[in-house]
């Protein structure tokens, strides 16, 4: 790639992580295109679609979110592996609105998000699992019930972060703490995988 090239492909990637930090991953591509001046034609070039400009935005963000997975499933005390891994997620959506949609929604055609959605789905099933055994969480909470509670909570969290800096955190440990074994059953039925996953991609 010729270096002026290069440099216009530089200009794309650090635009679109300051765009996508403010405003999501829904902002439009031609505001990128002008903060890092450039024409749209040149974006398109170096990115044929808004997934492909994701994917190299966030890649290597979220290949750290899944070792802080592999970290949480060799911690000793399972509950305390789920409430790090949990909190690490959370500080990430505070500080970017792109990473709260990303993590919070499902967006078709990012390889790495698709992993990674896959992944924390296993860590939080092995989690969980470890913390049934020992009498830490309710027998009855399912991945499915954790995954929909963080999404639906997590979507709060830029507008409780700009009212106040870790604001999030009080919610997000009653919702850590709800899932504790009580003795009491949860009313309804547990979700599906497949009715979580229409219903984040209804939210995006």
């Amino acid at each position: 790639m010729r270096q002026d090239a290069e440099r216009n492909r530089l200009r794309i990637l650090e635009a679109a992580r300051e765009v996508y930090a403010e405003q999501g991953v829904e902002a439009p591509l031609d505001v990128i295109a002008r903060r890092a001046g450039v024409g749209n034609a040149t974006l398109y070039r170096r990115f044929p679609d808004r997934a492909a400009l994701i994917e190299a935005v966030f890649h290597d963000l979220l290949a750290a979110t899944r070792e802080a997975g592999e970290r949480a499933r060799e911690t000793e005390d399972p509950w305390a592996g789920l409430v790090d891994y949990v909190t690490h997620i959370f500080t990430g959506l505070a500080a970017d609105r792109g990473v709260t949609d990303l993590m919070t929604t499902t967006i078709p055609g990012i390889p790495s998000l698709e992993a990674l959605h896959t992944h924390n789905a296993e860590t939080f099933g092995l989690l969980l699992a470890r913390c049934r055994e020992s009498g830490t969480v309710c027998e009855d909470v399912t991945v499915e019930d954790l995954l929909f509670a963080l999404a639906a909570l997590g979507r709060a969290v830029p507008a409780a972060e700009a009212a106040s800096s870790g604001a999030w955190r009080r919610p997000l440990a009653l919702l850590l703490n709800g899932l504790r074994a009580t003795g009491a059953s949860l009313p309804g039925p547990a979700p599906t995988p497949g009715g979580l996953q229409q219903a984040l991609s209804r939210l995006h």
